[in-house]
């Protein structure tokens, strides 16, 4: 059941055939650590959204963009889903990339009255005015943009965490509109500069190697002479590109070399650490 990409989109079907208009696209919900950032290691709640308006290559979440797949729940039923886990006092919402609902500023000022901090992951190229007590911003790089080169194919399982085959159209559009698209989309700086402005926030740069480095390092020059508030080298996080084990083993030695030498914080991935690419981690 695929869900649209356009940010006006806000009605769904249940699975019995119930309109939901006050409700979001729910590709996973479940308890688990604190992978990435400052917070890493802390119990959270993962309110994943599916749908994006960005395509990366290399995408861990592959199940809400490429291949979309998802449950209608009204806003009731997520918050119950949350409040089961009990020992919770962080939510995470993620997706996909879940500022493109509307209805999330919803669910965000109803976890907000019961107490709760929220993190929402976004690709920052989308601002609501909504309770969030900790904007986990991550600016998608050229090294993001899908082209026959860097298909998606190569890192998505032959079978799907589904166990459904994977739909070859999907991927295969990874050299095609979704290229141009992406590119011209994946940076906004008037919505970097409002999520920035506007809450405790930390900067998260997927990284591969060194060649990433003088856009990071041009993107927050341009983001510093923008926006009215500091950006300091520990709110600046590089985080190693890849979603399993072997391909991190590749990727966070590098890394970490980089983000001593530029004096900016290093950030693990310990969800694929433990579990590697299982779902619901």
């Amino acid at each position: 059941m695929p869900v649209s990409d356009s940010v006006d989109r806000e009605v769904g079907t249940t699975a019995d055939g119930e309109d939901v208009t006050d409700g979001l696209p729910i590709n996973e919900l479940f308890y688990s650590l604190q992978g990435e950032g400052t917070l890493a290691g802390v119990p959270s709640v993962f309110v994943r959204t599916s749908g994006c308006n960005l395509r990366c290559w290399f995408c861990d979440s592959y199940h809400t963009s490429w291949e979309p797949t998802h449950a209608w729940l009204d806003l009731e039923a997520i918050v119950a889903e949350i409040e089961s886990y009990d020992r919770a006092e962080h939510v995470v919402l993620t997706g996909g990339e879940p500022m493109i609902h509307e209805t999330c500023v919803d669910l965000l000022e109803a976890l907000e009255e019961r107490g709760y901090h929220t993190t929402v992951e976004t690709n920052g190229t989308i601002f609501r005015d909504a309770p969030i007590d900790l904007a986990s911003i991550s600016p998608k790089l050229e090294s993001s943009t899908p082209t026959p080169e860097r298909d998606p194919r190569s890192e998505i399982p032959e079978e799907s965490r589904s166990d459904e085959r994977r739909p070859t159209g999907a991927a295969n559009q990874g050299g095609g509109e979704w290229a141009e698209r992406h590119e011209n989309d994946r940076i906004d700086l008037e919505a970097l500069t409002d999520l920035i402005e506007s809450y405790d926030f930390q900067l998260k740069f997927v990284v591969t190697d060194e060649e990433d480095m003088p856009e990071i390092l041009e993107l927050l020059a341009d983001l510093r002479d923008a926006a009215a508030v500091p950006i300091r080298g520990d709110d600046v996080l590089l985080m190693p590109e890849g979603a399993t084990r072997e391909r991190l083993e590749e990727t966070r030695a590098e890394v970490a070399q980089l983000a001593m030498d530029y004096g900016f914080r290093y950030t693990p991935r310990l969800h694929v650490d433990l579990w590697n690419d299982a779902p619901e981690t």
